[in-house]
């Protein structure tokens, strides 16, 4: 209070204020009703100095205020403000905070199917719209003042990272840049990064939640907390925080038996003491039903709640299972609100859709507070239980991961059913970052004092690795940049090639890969200093050493080759050799334990083969082992280990029928007898033969050249010798790390020089001259750019309707959620038919070619082969068909038909833009697809 300070005091406050109220801050501060955090301001201050900023803070901290703060700078300074979102929807509703706070007339909308107000000051735009108009050179840049990329951390995402970095790269050096991240580990390494390619950029993070976050797991009846002492509730993590003791206990209980096997007392009493701490055991541990979930919450006056499943089928599931259990929600006043809100949002939705999209039922949960969000659902429909959820009248909202992205829905409470979901390949545990991303949504400012996240107890759980992911709140940003054709083409076009390249390798992809080097790099030269000190220490007066050491290098490498093939045509040799052997055969075992001479009982040949002699093998699988009397009397299965040489029968005797191998008596009778027949007989000790370097020019040659070489001579030369031993293996190991070196520098450069090439074959590219077919493909966004250009190119879509064309191009855009193999998609006939299959058999040249060129789709680049699973149903949904008749046939949910139809929307209104004007009828039917697309269901979606 004022009234408490000094006139001094007062003096120095008044002043402060006045200042304040000089600068832009001032009365940005006073349009908001709640004060900044420190972080904001820090922010707000440096954005006015001029800078760049990078903010990183957890979800719900309000971190938008910094963007908004930049929007009221541009205003003010009479410049443009762009402000970027990773998706749609995200778009939208920030265009519609920020026309309440600025008035429609200032504030646009740009999101590749919607256009509002483009001109104004102010434009919320997704950012593959701003990448396009800096490629195009957009006129709508003049004056351009700030960009806002809100969720940076979006580069990281390994299909549409790339656009995040493009359009940091090549902003105009006069844009001031704003990026707004999630918590990231490495935010001063991104930041790093920025400076270097935007300049003066201050990096601020802020690890304060601003409300506190309690962790809880959820197992039968009672709430655990997960931490002993919440002394930290989501802030720095710098208060030691142990695991619950209870919740150790619980997970130790549930894998001990409720009956001891070594208690061996049979008592009635005892077994029905056992009988009833199963019972409490059980009763303590188990995971209750959704309803109960709520029921609970709603209990402890913890809802609105998130609860994330992940899985489209089980959240709807999870909503019909409350209304089965009678879960009510909402009052009836309150039921009455949400029908009216309702009723109004869908008014321009026909009755005949309404009953095909589940509308009632729909409707039914929403009354009663409950409802699904995921992204199977109808835009329309999923932007209504958003606003009814902020606005109190849903508390219980069932939802996939992808609530989590952006979209401005926090609870007061986020329950988690599992810590495992499909990643897309594989059922994979959630991360730290993604743990952290869920959770974050608990807590709403300025409403709750606290959030709370719930985990429900499932069995196996380990409470120590659930505390690792509740304490780990960061995640580091990678990039995932890698350049395509459309991104060649166009900076080639605005920059030249030599120029492009030196872009490319400012990227952030690059900046990572060059850092990780550095250690590399310090060895290598740690190593270099001391290959200079070996090099002195082998110098010989008498000459070059190094070349002499070489000279001895290559000899003992030869011989050691010459070696290797001795020994190895020597072993099959002996192989070849043992397999001729039978019963009767006298040898000579040339090493081992049991060398010496020995009779062959049996040959022992690998399974299912005979040696010519009618002895079929036995089952070894590693080479004959024949079994053997020694002169020792021992009975011996040997191996071809014990024949490193060919060995071959020097006397044949008999084994007699009676032979016991495990009678003493026997196996001396025979053992005599083999010594009386072949003991005089001395074995061949020169069956190895000569050594094969002996007959080789190679060798001789380097022999002559090392006894003539002036350093030969040197009565030093064994100390040079050493020295030099050690200089080729420091100067080998160093090499290796050079490698390494190469290997990850450069290597987005890499890329573009063999995407250069691929196009440069193709005629895309003439040196740094972008040709027609070049500047067409400039104009084509999508992973199938270079695809649907040579579609272009080959006239594969001429005369096609609109219908047919919208099919073609659906294979360009649609991904199948999971691989069916084993059904072929249902396709259009005739031209539409013959169309797509030349489609394939285009993407089977290109995929050739890539792979000539080296173009590894494994690493983000190339082109996938086009999935036709959506083309029979753009196709009768342009050809006039009923929603419900194409939602029947798709077998598809009615949010996924929208969002493929306005991704095919989007790459038809390419294609207008980039088919060939004469003669071509492409790009009127282009037009036509759209409007024949853009109807209905898809028209009166308002976000996608």
């Amino acid at each position: 209070m004022t009234e408490d300070l000094s006139p001094a005091e007062r003096y120095q406050a008044s002043r402060l204020r006045a200042a304040e109220q000089a600068t832009a801050l001032g009365p940005f501060r006073e349009m908001y009703d709640f004060g900044l955090d420190p972080y904001q301001i820090e922010a707000c201050k440096a954005l006015e100095a001029g800078k760049g900023v990078l903010v990183a803070a957890p979800t719900g901290s309000g971190k938008t205020i910094v963007g908004e703060f930049a929007v009221h700078l541009a205003l003010e300074q009479g410049r443009k403000c762009f402000y970027t979102t990773p998706i749609k929807a995200l778009s939208n509703q920030k265009f519609a905070d920020l026309v309440r706070r600025y008035g429609s007339d200032k504030v646009g909308l740009l999101t590749g199917d919607n256009s509002v107000n483009a001109d104004a000051p102010v434009v919320v735009m997704t950012t593959e719209v701003l990448r396009n108009m800096l490629y195009a050179g957009s006129q709508a840049l003049n004056g351009l003042g700030y960009v806002v990329m809100d969720e940076v951390h979006y580069l990281s995402d390994r299909f549409r990272g790339a656009v995040w970095e493009e359009v940091i790269i090549h902003l105009p050096e006069s844009v001031t840049l704003v990026s707004l991240s999630a918590t990231v580990s490495n935010a001063e390494e991104f930041g790093d990064w920025l400076d270097t390619v935007r300049g003066d950029t201050e990096v601020i993070v802020s690890e304060q939640r601003p409300v506190p976050l309690w962790q809880h797991v959820l197992a039968g009846r009672r709430m655990y907390d997960l931490f002993e002492e919440e002394t930290d509730h989501g802030g720095r993590g710098t208060g030691r925080r142990e695991v619950n003791p209870d919740l150790v206990r619980l997970a130790r209980m549930e894998n001990q038996r409720g009956y001891n096997p070594r208690d061996r007392r049979r008592g009635k009493m005892i077994r029905e003491a056992d009988r009833e701490r199963e019972r409490r055991q059980r009763s303590r541990i188990w995971t209750p039903s959704r309803p109960e979930v709520i029921d609970r919450l709603d209990a402890e006056g913890l809802l609105p709640a998130i609860t994330f499943i992940f899985s489209r089928a089980a959240c709807e599931a999870a909503v019909q299972q409350c209304l089965h259990a009678g879960l009510r929600l909402n009052d009836d006043d309150k039921r009455r609100l949400v029908r009216e809100i309702v009723e109004e949002r869908t008014a321009s939705i026909p009755s005949e859709d309404l009953h095909v999209l589940g509308y009632y039922e729909w409707l039914e949960g929403l009354e009663r507070g409950i409802a699904a969000h995921h992204a199977g659902m109808l835009p329309r429909f999923k932007e209504i239980v958003e606003e009814l959820f902020v606005r109190g009248l849903v508390k219980a909202v069932f939802a996939t991961e992808t609530l989590a992205l952006g979209i401005n829905m926090p609870a007061r409470s986020v329950v988690l059913e599992k810590l495992v979901k499909w990643n897309g390949e594989q059922h994979a545990d959630i991360t730290p970052g993604e743990y952290t991303q869920l959770t974050g949504r608990a807590g709403r400012r300025g409403i709750d004092v606290e959030g709370h996240a719930v985990v429900l107890w499932q069995r196996g759980m380990d409470p120590g690795a659930l505390a690792g992911l509740a304490g780990t709140r960061t995640y580091p940003l990678r990039s995932s940049f890698r350049p395509s054709y459309n991104m060649a083409v166009n900076l080639v076009q605005q920059f030249g090639r030599h120029r492009s390249r030196e872009l490319l390798e400012t990227s952030f992809a690059q900046f990572q890969a060059d850092r990780s080097v550095v250690g590399i790099s310090r060895q290598v030269q740690r190593n270099e200093e001391g290959l200079e000190g070996y090099r002195e220490g082998m110098t010989c007066h008498l000459g070059d050493f190094e070349e002499y050491a070489r000279l001895r290098r290559d000899l003992k490498d030869r011989e050691t080759e010459l070696a290797k093939q001795g020994a190895s045509q020597r072993r099959a040799a002996a192989a070849a050799s043992l397999e001729k052997l039978k019963p009767g055969d006298v040898i000579h075992v040339p090493t081992g334990k049991f060398a010496g001479l020995a009779l062959v009982l049996d040959p022992g040949l690998p399974a299912g083969r005979t040696n010519g002699h009618g002895h079929r093998g036995m089952e070894y699988h590693d080479g004959p082992r024949p079994l053997v009397l020694t002169a020792e009397r021992q009975v011996k299965r040997l191996a071809s280990i014990d024949f490193p040489v060919p060995v071959e029968a020097v006397e044949r005797m008999r084994v007699p029928k009676s032979f016991n191998p495990r009678s003493p008596q026997s196996r001396r009778d025979l053992a005599s007898a083999l010594r009386s027949k072949a003991g005089h007989i001395v074995p061949d000790r020169h069956r190895r033969g000569r050594a094969p370097a002996a007959d080789d020019r190679e060798i001789a040659r380097l022999r002559a050249e090392l006894r003539a070489h002036p350093c030969h001579g040197c009565d030093e030369r064994e100390d040079h010798a050493r020295w030099a031993e050690r200089f080729h293996r420091l100067q080998r190991d160093t090499r290796q790390l050079e490698r390494r070196i190469e290997g990850r520098t450069n290597t987005i450069a890499r890329t573009f020089d063999r995407i250069v090439a691929l196009l440069t074959e193709l005629d895309y590219l003439r040196g740094s001259e972008v040709t027609e077919h070049g500047k067409r493909l400039a104009r084509l966004y999508g992973e199938l750019d270079l695809l649907a250009s040579e579609c272009l190119r080959a006239g594969v879509w001429e005369g096609l309707n609109a219908a047919e064309l919208a099919a073609c191009v659906s294979a360009l855009v649609y991904e199948a959620r999971q691989a069916d193999d084993a059904v072929a998609p249902k396709l259009p006939s005739g031209p539409a038919r013959t169309a797509l299959g030349e489609m394939v058999r285009i993407w089977g040249r290109l995929d050739s070619l890539e792979e000539d060129f080296k173009i590894n789709q494994a690493e983000g680049v190339g082109q996938r082969e086009p999935d036709l699973g959506f083309a029979w149903a753009v196709y009768m949904w342009a050809s006039g068909r009923s929603l419900d008749e194409v939602l029947r046939e798709a077998d598809m949910p009615a949010g996924d038909f929208v969002r493929w139809c306005k991704q095919v929307i989007d790459v038809l209104g390419q294609v207008a833009a980039a088919a060939p004007r004469e003669n071509s009828t492409v790009a009127r039917s282009a037009r036509k697809a759209v409007d024949e697309v853009l109807r209905g269901v898809v028209a009166y979606s308002s976000l996608g």
